[in-house]
């Protein structure tokens, strides 16, 4: 079964770069009937762009995009989510825990999280909603998701935000350390000089306190922290794949193969590693399957190399979701 569990409708900043790369997704499904970069090209681009911003991220027309390229890609089950730092709802919550100091890291955040936090938690739980039954009648099933970033201490907050929606489930995710987060290409420069043994036990710490903290469905991207290459001998991490794996079995907390790091960063790997991959199926940890896509197009990218790279592992199951419950699966390619 054909699952993606993870992917995001819109994340800024708002840059021509995004602008671009919005484009590229509509014209994927309606080519501009005119010779590319010609005067008549731009002008049906940016009618279809101002057609786009207007209707905004959770319009009908932009959620069913994803719909169609599901269709394409054999898709059985899609989870629509969005980060909780895109919602005004949870500013206290990221100024709290975020650096946003008055200093170039800090200011560098702070500018960062007011350009991405723009929408209300309850219009996106809204649109989603009412795309379950279009979805559905073209022969698949849409859940509600939510990923959120997880602090240590900030738990209470946390479990009071997350109280503002009816999910299918929570991802949860660990994007910052000590308040710096470390897979944004603007920050990455503040991995120089660190003691990368030390940083990922700290990294893999708040991973274990996330999935103990009986807050998540699923855990994302569970070796996120090698985003930029930056990584230890892998053979130094063993002993913290196994305890993540431990502690994901004893929390009854599934993860995700995530397809994003191998295609849209520098490390091109997936999470897991495949070393991390084989300690989680020895552990018999649940996993579902994810693109990350961040973009229509890109719904249900490397799914079935991934349904694929499973079944090697021994893994005969998928993980799938419906308020709050996990459903195992078979997982079969096709």
């Amino acid at each position: 079964m054909r699952v993606d569990y993870h992917l995001h409708l819109e994340e800024g900043p708002y840059s021509l770069r995004w602008l671009d790369r919005t484009n590229t997704a509509l014209q994927h499904f309606q080519p501009v009937d005119a010779p590319k970069h010609s005067w008549e090209w731009l002008l049906e681009s940016k009618k279809r762009l101002q057609e786009r911003l207007d209707q905004g991220a959770f319009s009908p027309f932009w959620i069913d995009l994803y719909l169609e390229e599901a269709l394409k890609k054999g898709l059985k089950e899609v989870g629509i989510v969005d980060h909780l730092y895109r919602f005004t709802e949870a500013r206290e919550y990221y100024y709290r825990y975020v650096d946003i100091s008055d200093s170039d890291l800090g200011r560098l955040q702070k500018e960062w999280l007011d350009q991405v936090m723009m929408e209300s938690i309850h219009h996106f739980t809204a649109a989603i909603e009412a795309a379950k039954e279009r979805w559905a009648a073209r022969g698949i099933t849409l859940r509600l998701g939510l990923e959120a970033d997880y602090f240590v201490g900030g738990e209470a907050e946390l479990s009071e935000l997350l109280a503002l929606g009816s999910w299918d489930y929570v991802i949860g995710s660990v994007h910052f350390q000590d308040g710096w987060g470390f897979d944004n290409p603007d920050t990455q420069a503040y991995f120089a000089g660190k003691d990368l043994v030390k940083l990922y036990e700290k990294h893999f710490a708040t991973v274990e306190s996330e999935i103990r903290s009986g807050l998540f469905d699923f855990v994302a991207h569970i070796d996120n922290m090698k985003v930029f290459n930056y990584r230890p001998d892998e053979n130094l991490l063993l002993g913290h794949y196994e305890r993540i794996a431990l502690a994901l079995k004893e929390a009854n907390v599934a993860t995700e193969v995530n397809a994003g790091l191998y295609y849209r960063y520098p490390v091109k790997e997936m999470c897991p590693s495949p070393l991390f991959l084989t300690v989680l199926k020895r552990h018999n940890v649940p996993i579902t399957i994810s693109s990350d896509s961040h973009y229509p197009d890109d719904i249900g990218s490397y799914v079935a190399q991934n349904v694929d790279t499973l079944l090697r592992h021994g893994f005969i199951e998928v993980a799938t979701f419906e308020k709050r419950r996990r459903i195992m699966k078979p997982l079969v390619q096709g």
